[in-house]
């Protein structure tokens, strides 16, 4: 079985690079693939909960629970966290609080990492 990390940077809306992380990360997970994210930097607002967004268009929110739900794991780097005053009583369910070890760990057990 295939084991992926996916690294997120950009922030969930203004460019499409974390729509098209989550787009292929469900995708994955479709077939027999272990998929883990770490969410750092601006990235840390895709797991923000309660995402409002225009009828019709993407809600990274709930595409992110749709890659948990469907078993991907994912970690959102602590420190940018802080930085952008977000508390992990307001992630979406089942993102959980991480750190630059659990981001080397994840970075081991990877058998590919992408970055976007």
């Amino acid at each position: 079985m295939a084991k992926y990390l996916f690294i997120l940077n950009d922030a969930p809306y203004g460019t499409e690079r974390s729509y098209n992380a989550l787009r292929l990360a469900r995708k994955l997970l479709e077939g027999q693939a272990e998929v883990r994210m770490f969410l750092m930097g601006d990235a840390a607002a895709c797991a923000a909960a309660g995402q409002k967004v225009p009828q019709g268009y993407y809600n990274i929110g709930d595409m992110l629970g749709a890659v948990i739900r469907r078993k991907g794991e994912v970690s959102v780097c602590g420190t940018c966290m802080d930085a952008r005053g977000m508390a992990e009583d307001r992630l979406v369910g089942g993102a959980t609080r991480g750190t630059m070890d659990i981001l080397t760990e994840w970075t081991e057990w990877a058998d590919k990492v992408l970055v976007f």
